[in-house]
């Protein structure tokens, strides 16, 4: 049997983790492990590619940000959550205000300290990224448009940390990274339909509250119909390999996607369609494979050609 001190304990570790959104973290790992072997670094073999120690620390100071992101995203929000959220608030909250402060900017320290292992390149790649999150957080995320735009822009920054590292630039990375953003986007203004009510009480001035939700899904829809621009290009014109069968897979769930939404009024029900989103991000995160399985036994740079 745990003891009252230790049992408070495991709480408060629970809580943190809820915080940090660890369930999160290992996706975004994988991830971007994923891109590098089989989109940035193909002519690789896979074990090359995951015993690099400089890939490593990158991946690690990612994460960390990505994790002190959540902490002072979390700060900011409290009471928005205590409306939208208020299961996961009241777990959240067995962590103090100035706990979840100690440890962000800890976090942040290691950040900048694994940096320099890799170049001074890194540590201000993270420095900015660090303070974009700060900024999103603290001023950008209360106004509509802009702060959807932000949002998105820098969840897909982590991958942008291991294009700059292997120096690729090739047009499908591009064409991948636009899909992946068009859908994240997508999930930022489902949020703000699925989060109206904690929204409006806190002074949010999403798309919703300030031109309805009507208005709010005909932008939804027009970005659903502008994913089919990179699926396109990925099928068409760039080798994806039998990773064309996710995007057509996907291209058919955003048709039932779009139907439902414009059938939805409930917070549950925005709430599915946000899980549904998650669901096709997540799964393209694992159907990267897909696009040339030989790689994970020896490299081939089948996107060159």
């Amino acid at each position: 049997m745990l003891s009252r001190k230790n049992k408070l304990l495991l709480m408060k570790i629970v809580s943190l983790f809820s915080v940090v959104r660890g369930y999160n973290i290992p996706i975004i790992v994988l991830a971007q492990y994923l891109s590098a072997i089989f989109i940035l670094a193909p002519e690789k073999r896979a074990l090359s590619v995951l015993l690099d120690f400089n890939l490593f620390i990158i991946v690690l100071a990612s994460s960390l940000t990505i994790a002190s992101g959540y902490i002072i995203n979390n700060f900011y929000d409290s009471k928005k959550d205590l409306i939208n959220r208020p299961n996961k608030s009241m777990l959240d909250r067995l962590v103090s205000q100035k706990t979840k402060l100690n440890v962000y900017f800890t976090l942040n320290f290691i950040v900048a300290f694994l940096a320099f292992f890799v170049s001074w390149r890194a540590v201000l790649y993270f420095s900015v990224y660090i303070f974009l999150i700060w900024f999103y957080s603290h001023k950008v995320k209360k106004y509509p448009i802009i702060g959807n735009l932000m949002a998105a822009f820098m969840a897909v920054l982590p991958f942008f940390a291991i294009l700059l590292y292997y120096k690729n630039l090739y047009e499908v990375i591009f064409a991948h990274a636009t899909f992946l953003y068009l859908l994240l986007l997508i999930r930022e203004m489902i949020k703000d339909l699925e989060n109206i009510r904690g929204d409006l009480a806190n002074d949010y001035k999403t798309i919703p509250i300030i031109y309805g939700e009507a208005v709010s899904k005909k932008i939804i829809t027009a970005l659903t119909i502008f994913t089919v621009v990179p699926v396109y290009v990925l099928i068409e014109i760039y080798n994806v390999g039998y990773m064309d069968i996710y995007f057509y897979i996907c291209l058919i769930i955003l048709i039932f996607f779009l139907l439902y939404l414009w059938k939805s009024e409930t917070k549950g029900q925005f709430l599915l369609l946000h899980n549904v989103l998650k669901f096709l991000i997540v799964a393209g995160v694992f159907c990267i494979v897909l696009i040339d399985p030989s790689v994970l036994w020896h490299g081939r740079n089948l996107l060159l050609q």
